[in-house]
């Protein structure tokens, strides 16, 4: 996710006026969440979020899916003109449309939002007007019809008067959009400013999780959270220390699983949401959605073994492909082979993985990406592959996704790299953030992925060439003895040409080859 100015759309946002007249006061202000909402479209290759500089979230450009073949641009080590696209977030492309903006013309006062009530347990269902007034059956909704407009309303109405807690219809209205969203799919969501701004905080360095610790214990034979960060996601869900985890989004817990493999379902894209099964020392389960806004940096891990650097790559973001250059440089000594550990990786930027792609291969297709409105399209490798003189292992496991699996199918269809461990997670689809205005977007899932070869991923994920056994702390070991049977070469060493810069940029290394 790149910044940039922000460019009006071409075409204009059209406002279509609801007359609220015909409303009773009951439930007029319900209709309040909708008067400021617009959504801008772009028919140009790129969309962009409205610019303000006192929004956290402005100047984030997006990329179409109408666009043509992404190929390589003189060798130019350097993607910087392919915006992010982001997933499970996660792929952050913009599909161009055409989406007329809804706006209330009429508002009533605000001493209607509230409608005393005499006897609320009374059923006088005259109070509840349910007719649809003639301006609004004539508005062209697409697929919404007048009748289940009317039954929104009066949900929405019978909900602020006979709730047994008083409720906002912001809130109301939140809550609507993200059921909405989530009945969708489970990627699928409505983002919130916190959200907005997290997942672009993602892009840039950090990951998120929901703030708690957990610890199996075995003399109760659960999971048992152990710590709560003060003001966290979870503490401001009421889950607190003795509280039992027993599930995380479709993941069970048991007494098989390893604390790494908790804190990696816990942890991701900052800012995306997960479910999490709670109870209150066993007693009844109750499930909690969460957003990933306990935000920290990312770091890339890299050791050196016996000439082999072991890359541990947690998520993908705009600054990953410079990261592990760095990392790299870092080692100062002779490198001869790569083993990237992408285990519990849930994928991220999209053009990360086509960054991270273009370290080993160069002018070669990388993934298809196919949506309902536009052809099949292809993002390739581009620039210098500085890393292709030497062999390639990834390791993965059934937590690698989206991201994590478009760099293993790609390395593994040219033929780049051999792919170990057990079979992936299996997410092929695309996400795009779009912007509802300054502060809220819509995280939706627009496309699918493919293979560079068209094959599909998603509820499929990637075959490993080699499916390794024991636990997972031994595949590391076994993933080590394979790669050193492909290593021919003395390696290459990786130094910085410019020690006073440090912010190393993609050009700003240079590669010796040592014989």
């Amino acid at each position: 996710m790149r910044l940039s100015a922000f460019k009006p759309p071409k075409k204009p946002v059209k406002p279509c006026l609801i007359k609220a007249a015909a409303f009773k006061p009951a439930f007029m202000i319900g209709l309040l969440g909708l008067s400021s909402v617009s959504f801008y479209a772009q028919a140009a290759h790129t969309a962009t979020i409205v610019a303000n500089a006192g929004s956290p979230t402005a100047s984030l450009q997006l990329i179409s899916l109408k666009g043509d073949e992404v190929g390589p641009d003189n060798g130019a080590d350097d993607l910087s003109d392919i915006a992010p696209i982001g997933d499970e977030s996660d792929d952050w492309i913009d599909e161009t449309r055409d989406i007329t903006a809804i706006d209330n013309g009429v508002i009533a006062p605000n001493d209607a939002a509230i409608t005393p009530d005499s006897n609320p347990l009374v059923d006088e269902s005259d109070y509840i007007n349910t007719d649809i007034p003639a301006e609004v059956a004539t508005v062209s909704l697409n697929a919404i019809s007048p009748e289940t407009l009317k039954t929104f309303v009066a949900v929405v109405d019978l909900v602020r008067r006979e709730y047994v807690d008083s409720v906002n219809d912001e809130e109301l209205f939140s809550n609507a959009m993200s059921g909405m969203l989530t009945k969708l799919d489970s990627h699928a969501e409505f983002l919130d400013a916190e959200a907005y701004e997290n997942l672009r905080a993602f892009t840039e360095g950090d990951v998120g999780d929901i703030g708690i610790k957990v610890v199996y214990q075995p003399a109760v034979g659960y999971w048992v959270i152990t710590d709560v960060i003060n003001n966290s996601p979870a503490d401001k869900k009421g889950i607190a220390i003795g509280d039992y985890l027993h599930q995380i989004d479709e993941f069970k817990l048991d007494e098989d699983k390893q604390s790494n493999d908790i804190e990696q379902l816990l942890t991701g894209i900052a800012g995306t949401q997960v479910d999490v099964i709670t109870s209150k020392a066993g007693r009844r389960k109750h499930t909690t959605t969460l957003q990933r806004n306990n935000n920290h940096p990312q770091t890339i891990e890299t050791r050196l073994v016996d000439g082999i650097a072991i890359i541990k790559l947690p998520a993908f973001q705009n600054t990953s492909r410079v990261q592990i250059l760095q990392s790299l440089t870092s080692l100062d000594a002779p490198v001869n082979g790569i083993l990237l550990d992408l285990r519990d990786n849930p994928g991220g930027v999209l053009t990360s993985a086509v960054q991270v792609a273009s370290l080993f291969m160069d002018d070669t297709t990388v993934v298809q990406i196919k949506s309902r409105q536009s052809e099949l399209r292809t993002l390739m490798t581009r620039g210098t592959a500085v890393l292709k003189p030497l062999p390639v292992v990834i390791l993965q496991n059934r937590y690698s996704a989206s991201a994590a699996e478009v760099l293993a199918s790609s390395l593994q269809t040219q033929k780049r790299a051999t792919i170990v461990g057990e079979v992936s997670y299996g997410k092929g689809s695309v996400q795009s953030v779009i912007p509802l205005n300054e502060e809220q977007a819509v995280k939706l899932t627009v496309a699918h992925y493919l293979t560079a070869t068209g094959k599909k991923i998603d509820r499929i994920g990637v075959q490993p060439d080699v499916i390794l056994s024991g636990t997972e702390r031994e595949w590391e070991q076994q993933a080590l003895d394979l790669l050193r049977k492909q290593v021919h070469t003395s390696g290459l060493r990786f130094v910085q040409k410019d020690s006073s810069d440090n912010n190393l940029s993609n050009n700003s290394l240079e590669n010796k080859l040592k014989y």
